[in-house]
């Protein structure tokens, strides 16, 4: 990753600021915790369609206070390892934070829809294409922009530039290019700080990291970084599925995947018209 800010600098960007849960997951969880027997499956798939709640609990089950060897990555296991009381626990802490406004609340709707639909696709992806790490393919997902409700809630008119972002997309301007020069930082960095300090492993935060740089990952035709290039194909497919440039970037074409597409594709294995196909096939099942 190249990293442009300090993590100081970043910190400053994140201080007192996380993602809110919505507000009818926290309903739904908090009608589960109530029943004689809640049912941790049923936690764990709420859990998942949030990044805000999913970030949390990926924090508490990685710190140093639970003393695992190795970071977990996945929503189910985390909930697993934790069990309901802790989890319970966890969801009782987390309150909607901030005072927003309807205009803001309406925006942040839009970022939840997009993230749990990139997060679904990227997890048929995988397994479509033989990909592993599947739950790890979900995560990225469903993380991937979590810097976009901590942009907006810094700088209000931040939608605005990133339909510009989105709109000048090509070969020389990465979307990131856009937001550094008007706000100084990026989704992408502040989206791969917020995923470290939720104790996400390495590999998903330096995905989050390169996501709008992955003309420059997949130039690289060396064989290193097989598990970044791995992710990242399966996000930037998902998210050319999902029309992420018309949800968040209100753009009638896909600027970046015209200039990202055939690379990824080679990487994957699949021609054009295979992709076509399961564009289709994944529209279909998901009602894109």
């Amino acid at each position: 990753m190249s990293q442009e800010f300090s993590p100081e600098q970043i910190q400053q960007v994140l201080q007192g600021i996380s993602i809110a849960p919505q507000p009818q997951i926290m309903v739904d969880l908090q009608f589960e915790q109530y029943m004689p027997d809640p049912d941790l499956d049923t936690i764990s798939r709420l859990i998942a369609q949030d990044p805000g709640l999913s970030g949390a609990l990926l924090k508490l089950v990685n710190s140093p206070h639970f003393g695992l060897a190795d970071k977990v990555g996945s929503i189910q296991r985390a909930v697993a390892l934790l069990g309901t009381r802790s989890i319970i626990n966890l969801i009782n802490a987390l309150s909607i934070k901030g005072e927003m406004s309807d205009e803001t609340i309406v925006t942040l709707n839009r970022f939840w829809d997009t993230a749990q639909d990139v997060a679904m696709t990227c997890l048929t992806l995988a397994r479509h294409t033989d990909i592993p790490s599947v739950d790890e393919a979900y995560t990225l997902g469903l993380f991937h922009d979590c810097g976009v409700p901590l942009m907006l809630k810094r700088f209000p008119d931040y939608m605005s530039v990133l339909e510009t972002a989105y709109a000048q997309a090509s070969e020389q301007t990465r979307v990131v290019d856009t937001e550094n020069r008007i706000f100084s930082t990026n989704h992408s960095v502040v989206g791969y700080f917020t995923a470290k300090s939720w104790r996400l492993p390495e590999h998903i935060s330096a995905a989050i990291a390169n996501h709008h740089n992955a003309l420059a990952v997949f130039r690289d035709a060396s064989s290193r970084d097989t598990q970044l290039k791995n992710l990242l194909a399966v996000l930037k497919m998902a998210e050319h599925i999902c029309a992420s440039h018309r949800v968040l970037g209100n753009q009638a074409e896909d600027h970046e995947w015209q200039v990202v597409g055939p690379l990824v594709l080679d990487y994957i294995g699949l021609s054009e018209y295979d992709f076509e196909h399961l564009k289709q096939t994944l529209r279909e099942l998901g009602g894109h």
